[in-house]
Parts: structure tokens; sequence; C-alpha cells
């Protein structure tokens, strides 16, 4: 049997382009797709997610000819220390994120994903000592005003949006401790959760009841949840494929997409969105419009001297 092609390191921009687009696209609207799920709690729709990742991602990590390279990885002791820490992490914000959208909270979801660059922001500066002009400043200033609204306006801390964009900007720093190819990492990270995860659904199934889980009850629950793992698994690959061909700044804008639609989604769906939640967001948009502002800005110096990567 022949060997298949690698996966194309790097897209034209028109190509990357497209194909970031399309990741963006599938995780903005992928709450219509979860919330179709709701026959299940978000335990087993995460468990369920896992077990099916696996097996999708060995398939791509196949055909790019990574198979040696990720087994590899059990050689590496700290690597899987690590691996184990965020596999937590993502399984955390998954949770979460199928919390939220299951119980009606979509635009939550959407302004922690708004709040996610800021923090990683946040987190360069006072963790990782990255630099700190004063057009960041004020794009995280802005969102703390944000928050700060959320608290005395709407009379509550958003800690579903900042429980959610913490834990996801906490997974990218851990992650960034270790050099291990993206698609290699979210495979043994869905491993290490698929694991116990088969161990936990065989034993529902086993005891019935109202722990029984729903992978067994007609062929659109078992469709569906066996769906969750392309829903995961194909955004990050047209993520990966389009970060290879595009320039920081632009996948820093794309970046942006995603939680617009979903912001969008909260309110088709009709969730409630009061004028005090309205300026809260328009704290976080306005920090958000800073930062894409200053992002472009060193990009363009970045340009001028000659140090942008082609």
């Amino acid at each position: 049997m022949s060997t298949p092609p690698p996966l194309p390191d790097r897209l034209d921009p028109k190509r990357a382009g497209i194909a970031a687009l399309s990741g963006y696209f599938i995780w903005g609207l992928s709450p219509i797709f979860y919330k179709f799920l709701a026959f299940a709690n978000p335990s087993e729709i995460v468990l369920q997610r896992a077990i099916w990742s696996a097996p999708v991602l060995l398939l791509l990590l196949y055909m790019g000819r990574r198979i040696g390279p990720a087994f590899a990885v059990l050689h590496d002791r700290k690597t899987l220390l690590v691996m184990l820490a965020t596999s937590l992490l993502i399984a955390a914000n998954w949770w979460l994120f199928i919390f939220a959208v299951n119980s009606g909270r979509v635009l939550e979801v959407s302004l922690g994903y708004f709040i996610n660059p800021l923090m990683v922001v946040a987190v360069g500066v006072f963790i990782a000592h990255e630099r700190f002009g004063p057009l960041r400043a004020v794009a995280v200033g802005l969102a703390v005003l944000g928050v700060i609204n959320q608290v005395i306006t709407v009379g509550e801390l958003p800690w579903l949006a900042l429980v959610l964009a913490g834990s996801f900007t906490a997974y990218g720093y851990v992650r960034k401790t270790i050099q291990v190819d993206a698609r290699i990492g979210l495979f043994w990270e869905t491993v290490i959760i698929a694991i116990p995860s088969i161990v936990v659904l065989s034993v529902f199934e086993i005891q019935g009841g109202a722990n029984a889980g729903h992978f067994l009850d007609g062929p659109f629950e078992t469709i569906m949840l066996m769906m969750t793992g392309p829903m995961t698994v194909a955004p990050l690959l047209l993520f990966l494929l389009g970060a290879r061909g595009l320039t920081f700044a632009t996948i820093g804008v794309l970046q942006f997409i995603a939680p617009t639609l979903q912001f969008i989604v909260g309110l088709v769906y009709g969730e409630p969105f009061s004028l005090a939640y309205l300026f809260t967001f328009i704290f976080i948009w306005s920090g958000l419009a800073v930062f894409v502002f200053e992002l472009l800005h060193f990009e363009r110096q970045q340009k001028r001297a000659g140090l942008t990567r082609t």
C-alpha cells in the first residue's frame, strides 16, 4: 500500500485564508450543533467527544506521516505530564462550553472568547514578561471595565465567561511549555481523556437507570454523539492549515469571527440581552479594536524593518 501524501507545509494566502475562515466559522456556529445534543448531559458529551476525536486525529496523523513522532512522545515523561495537565484543562473547557450552550447561555460563551485574546495578553505580560505597550494596556483596561460594568450594572460576575477564557488561556500557556505538534498534542490529550471515558461510559451502560448514557438510544443519538469527534477536529485542522499561510496579524483579526458568530447565535435563539449587558460587550469590543489596531501596527513596523517572515 502506498504511503499517503503529507499535509502541505504552507498554503498560498488565498487558500490559507479560506481554510482559516472555514475553521472559525465551524467554531462560531458549533453551538447550533451542540444544541441538538441536549438529550445528553455535558459530562457524557465531553466523554464521547474525546472517544470519537482520538481515531479521527490518528487518521490525520497517518495522512500527515506523523505516526512515528506521535509515538515517540511516549518516551518523554515531562511532555506526557504536561499533556496530562492540558488534557484536564481542555476537558474542563469543553464541559463548560457544552454546559453553557445547553443551558441557553451562548452569549456568555461569546463573551468568554472575546475576553480570551485580552486575557492572553495579560498573561503574556505578567507571567511571560512579554512587551506591553500603551495600546495593549488600554485594551486590557477596557476589558476590565467591561467586567466591572457586568458586576455593577448587571449585578453579577460573568464567571462562566471568565472561567471559559481562563481555562483556554491556561491551556494555551501550558501547551507552549512543550514543543509538540498541535495535532500530536491534541491526539494524546484526547487519548488521555478517552481511556477513562470508555470505562466510565461502559459502567454507566451496565448499571443502566438514570446514569445510563444515550449512545444506544437510537440512530440519531448514536450519529450525533459520534459526530462530536469530527466537529472537534475539523476546525482545528482547518485552522492549522490556514495558520501556515497567513501572517500573525491576519490570524489575530480572524480569531474574532468565532465569538462574533456565537454572539449572533445567542441572539437568534432569543437569549436575554439587556442594555447593561450591551455595555459590557461594548467595553470588550472596544478593547479588541485597540488590540487589533496595535497588532496591525506592529505587523507594519516589522515589515518596514524587514523582519516579517516570508
